[in-house]
């Protein structure tokens, strides 16, 4: 009996078991890493046409395809995976071109026109996974939990007026998207808007309004989550390549939204937004004044 009792309070105590849901980036990476460093099991799933190749080398990890759910759920179940984490950008392909499953076609089925934009999706693959499997969905934040700034400056330099003028227009615009589930960033140069991001993506959506700019002092990249976003599965994240192209941009800020927004490799972030005279600053979540 006392055996029993020992082995019942093993698992307990044992780590849940993380399928890391790996799309594009060094983020997914970091996760494996944190749970590694932990003693926590892991296994990957890498996406096909997402996901680094050989990043994945050197722990449990299989290549999967997007629309291929079933083959995902029945090797997560193999695995005795508990939780799952969704990390790394995906570019979401046509129905034709995702070739969904038997399973990912019931998915689509279920959620219909509701979800057309990708929080929608997100929010029903979510349901799905934890309501019909029993998975737990967790956020990357609560794996790596040092990657969201607290609200304030980050860097040297600081906005003038007319830069806090178009954060507040930024944020403006990024509150009456959201119900539309549209993007998570804006771009704005002396209250005009240059772009919204879409499908395209934060990098793309700068390379876009480098042509666009006008004369006088450059735009401010704001970028945050949409209202009621699914956090779990997209939230914001930013890292030194962004800051990298909003400098070449011609940018003379980004404003980020606190305690929401991931920033991978802070410390490069600010050192590159210093050395090219940009403002980094952590604003208070849109939800707030």
């Amino acid at each position: 009996m006392a055996a029993d009792a020992s082995r019942r309070s093993a698992q307990i105590d044992a780590p849940r078991k993380l399928g890391v849901v790996a799309g594009g980036g060094g983020l997914p990476r970091r996760v494996v890493d944190r749970c590694l460093a932990e003693g926590r099991p892991v296994f990957v799933f890498a996406l096909k046409g997402a996901a680094e190749e050989g990043l994945f080398d050197d722990v449990p990890h299989c290549w999967v395809r997007l629309g291929a759910a079933g083959e995902y759920l029945k090797r997560a179940q193999a695995e005795g995976i508990q939780d799952l984490c969704m990390v790394g950008p995906v570019k979401r392909p046509s129905l034709p071109a995702m070739r969904p499953d038997a399973a990912a076609l019931k998915i689509l089925t279920r959620i219909g026109a509701k979800a057309l934009g990708d929080d929608g999706l997100l929010r029903a693959v979510i349901a799905y996974l934890e309501s019909e499997h029993g998975f737990r969905v967790v956020g990357v934040e609560e794996i790596l939990t040092d990657l969201s700034p607290e609200p304030g400056l980050l860097g040297r330099h600081a906005p003038d007026a007319a830069a806090e003028s178009d954060v507040l227009r930024g944020r403006a615009v990024l509150k009456a998207l959201a119900a539309a589930d549209v993007g998570q960033a804006v771009v704005v140069q002396e209250g005009l808007v240059l772009g919204v991001e879409a499908i395209e993506g934060t990098d793309a959506l700068i390379e876009r309004c480098a042509a666009l700019k006008r004369e006088g002092p450059g735009g401010v990249l704001i970028k945050a989550a949409k209202t009621g976003q699914e956090m779990r599965a997209d939230r914001p994240t930013l890292g030194p390549r962004t800051i990298e192209r909003a400098r070449d941009a011609g940018l003379r800020g980004v404003a980020v939204e606190a305690g929401r927004t991931l920033l991978v490799d802070r410390d490069r972030m600010i050192e590159i937004a210093d050395a090219a005279g940009l403002f980094l600053l952590a604003m208070p979540p849109l939800d707030q004044a």
